[in-house]
């Protein structure tokens, strides 16, 4: 089988998680001038920002780069849901002097589409990775005619089969330690999953095709236990977030180097599907798998200004706080740096 390296373009074994909302094109030129493969997600952000994003990323590194978008099915509004979940947060609303009828709506993820696709064929980049399954055929077939390779997350030894028969060029195995949105997409069952080095040997050895590990791995030790059970590269998300040129806000970076990093959960709360951050005010007082809380991304636009009018007063109870189960890699150094050390995990 062809090494991750040779599949796509990279020297280190070693992908950047893309992490929406913490970081932008800087992160992503910094992992892949190091050797390894830079992601810049692309969930968060309009066709013009990823434009712009494209081209800053392309001015930074001649190195391949991945770009992630998220697969989920667009959903009507629930307006009884709704009224629930505005319900839930109306007091909070009140306690910071927050007027409760300017709760506003709308999803804030976009998935993947046409027009998205024409932008790639204009930048090329040599990875595109998808998360929450994958997109139409048609829409795919237009990602393999602009030359990228396509990587995509399973969380379970189906979904991993459902994408090899699909054609993806290498399987991202998510253990359930990682950070942020959970890839699951044939079944919302949590039970069905588990965490890395448990999920990564079974699919492993159930498909024919590069197997990136991926959730709780944060060291060179980690990256080595990963590659002694037969993954091809690891994909690191949370280790990356107090870098430098991570976006990363000063609350998150507080709560990353704080004893709060120590106590994640899968919660619902801040876009309405399960994503693994640090618990804070809302997940403890409203419970972290909440009913309330409207269908993916539904529920993201009634948080916004509590987020905002807290994070500017240095609070993080209404922020997602993302961040995987094993937060001890997250440091304030280089990205570059990291990367290498990341990469001494690797057996010559």
């Amino acid at each position: 089988m062809m090494s991750l390296q040779q599949l796509l373009g990279i020297e280190l074994p070693i992908i950047q998680a893309p992490m929406a909302g913490v970081q932008d094109h800087r992160l992503a030129a910094a992992v892949s001038n190091a050797g390894g493969l830079g992601s810049l997600p692309a969930a968060l952000l309009s066709l013009e920002a990823l434009r712009s994003e494209l081209v800053m990323l392309k001015a930074q590194t001649a190195r391949p780069f991945s770009v992630n978008f998220f697969c989920h099915q667009p959903v009507a509004v629930d307006a009884q849901r709704e009224a629930a979940w505005r319900q839930a947060l109306a007091p909070y609303y009140r306690e910071l002097g927050l007027d409760v009828a300017k709760i506003p709506e709308g999803p804030g993820r976009a998935p993947f589409s046409a027009e998205a696709a024409e932008l790639l064929a204009e930048f090329r980049p040599a990875v595109v990775s998808f998360h929450f399954g994958l997109p139409a055929p048609d829409l795919l077939e237009l990602v393999r005619v602009c030359g990228a390779k396509i990587i995509a997350s399973a969380t379970t030894v189906a979904e991993a089969l459902w994408l090899q028969e699909r054609g993806v060029d290498a399987i991202i195995a998510q253990g359930l330690e990682a950070g942020g949105h959970r890839g699951h997409f044939l079944s919302e069952d949590l039970t069905e999953q588990a965490g890395t080095f448990a999920l990564l040997p079974r699919i492993v050895q159930a498909v024919e095709l590069p197997v990136i590990a991926a959730g709780g791995i944060a060291d060179a030790q980690a990256v080595r236990a990963a590659m002694a059970l037969g993954a091809a590269g690891v994909q690191v998300g949370s280790a990356y977030l107090l870098c430098p040129e991570a976006t990363t806000s000063a609350v998150h970076r507080a709560a990353l180097q704080s004893p709060a990093a120590g106590h994640t959960a899968l919660t619902n709360l801040f876009s309405g599907r399960p994503a693994r951050a640090i618990v804070n005010r809302l997940v403890r007082e409203l419970g972290p798998l909440s009913p309330l809380a409207p269908a993916f991304p539904m529920a993201v636009g009634a948080l916004v200004p509590l987020r905002s009018h807290s994070e500017a007063l240095g609070i993080g109870d209404f922020s997602p706080l993302w961040c995987g189960q094993n937060a001890s890699g997250c440091r304030a150094v280089g990205a570059a740096r990291l990367t290498l050390e990341l990469a001494a995990g690797v057996a010559p």
